[in-house]
């Protein structure tokens, strides 16, 4: 299951448990690369039910945490 934490050292907030509401299944992170090169970080269903940008906050996108 994906936990994401905001990029902002002075914010402190997190985020897990993301689910699908398809299937139920726990979102996983993983990295879209688009046709220019640069990389998107995306929270995807696992069982291959679609996937959403991943969380932002303050502004900018949160950070996955390393497991």
């Amino acid at each position: 299951m994906a936990s994401y934490n905001c990029s902002d050292s002075t914010c402190g907030m997190g985020v897990t448990g993301l689910s699908c509401s398809k299937c139920g299944g726990p979102l996983e992170h993983n990295d879209l690369v688009k046709p220019d090169g640069s990389v998107v970080g995306v929270s995807q269903c696992p069982k291959g039910c679609g996937k959403i940008k991943s969380p932002s906050c303050c502004g900018i996108e949160m950070l996955p945490v390393s497991k």
